[in-house]
């Protein structure tokens, strides 16, 4: 074999395994960003969850507010009743 053909076939084949390294650290990257992303969602998620318990907390506080206001307003008001 000349030289020249060694250093061709040497160089395809530095190429082949740089590339197909390249191709695996890319799907291993790639299958961590998208576990990441897996992950990012169920806290999302538990964070709605969250938030909305304290939503619904927060109207019935409201609420329960609401109408001891009102019951108060009624007990302090002037009797009209002649």
């Amino acid at each position: 074999m000349s030289k020249a053909s060694k250093a061709v076939l040497g160089l395809s084949v530095v190429l082949t395994v740089g590339t197909v390294a390249a191709v695996h650290l890319k799907q291993a990257w790639d299958r961590q960003r998208l576990h990441e992303g897996v992950v990012r969602d169920l806290e999302r998620w538990e964070r709605k969850k969250e938030n909305l318990r304290r939503l619904e907390e927060q109207r019935i506080l409201t609420r329960h507010l609401k109408e001891e206001r009102q019951r108060r307003e009624t007990e302090l008001r002037p009797q009209d009743n002649p």
